[in-house]
C-alpha cells in the first residue's frame, strides 16, 4: 500500500509562482520502476495530465500546456516530489493531484496511476 500526501498550493496573482508538494510513504513503492505524476482537474473539465517523472533514471514529461514553466523534480531521500509552477495563468486553476504507479508506460493516462494523493487546489486570480 502507498499513501501519497500533498502540500502547497493556494492563491496567486497572473505570472506568479507556486510550488506543490507530494510525499510518498509505504514500503512497497519502488524506486526501479515507479513513475510519479501530476494531474489537475478544473471544474466541469475532465482530468488533465500535468507533468510525470520516472523515479529511477528522473526521465521527465510535461504537457503542452506547462512546458517551460513547469519543473517536475524527485528527492530520492526524502522520497518526495515537487512541482515548481512559474508563470502561472488562469488557465491553471485547478485541483491539482500526485499519482504513482508501478507500470505506467504511456505517463499521459491517468489510468495506468494505482495511487492518488488528496489533491490541492491552486487558483490564480486575474
Amino acid at each position: 500500500q502507498i499513501q501519497l500526501v500533498q502540500s502547497g498550493g493556494g492563491l496567486v496573482q497572473v505570472g506568479g509562482s507556486l510550488s506543490l508538494n507530494c510525499e510518498v510513504f509505504g514500503r512497497t513503492f519502488n524506486r526501479y520502476r515507479n513513475t510519479v505524476g501530476w494531474f489537475r482537474q478544473a471544474p466541469g473539465k475532465e482530468r488533465e495530465f500535468v507533468a510525470a517523472i520516472r523515479w529511477e533514471s528522473g526521465s521527465t514529461a510535461y504537457s503542452d500546456s506547462v512546458k517551460g514553466r513547469f519543473t517536475i523534480s524527485r528527492d530520492n531521500a526524502k522520497l518526495t516530489v515537487d512541482l515548481q509552477m512559474n508563470s502561472l495563468k488562469p488557465d491553471d486553476t485547478a485541483n491539482y493531484l500526485c499519482a504513482t504507479g508501478r507500470n505506467v508506460i504511456t505517463t499521459e493516462i491517468s489510468s495506468q496511476y494505482d495511487y492518488w494523493g488528496q489533491g490541492t487546489q491552486v487558483t490564480v486570480s486575474s
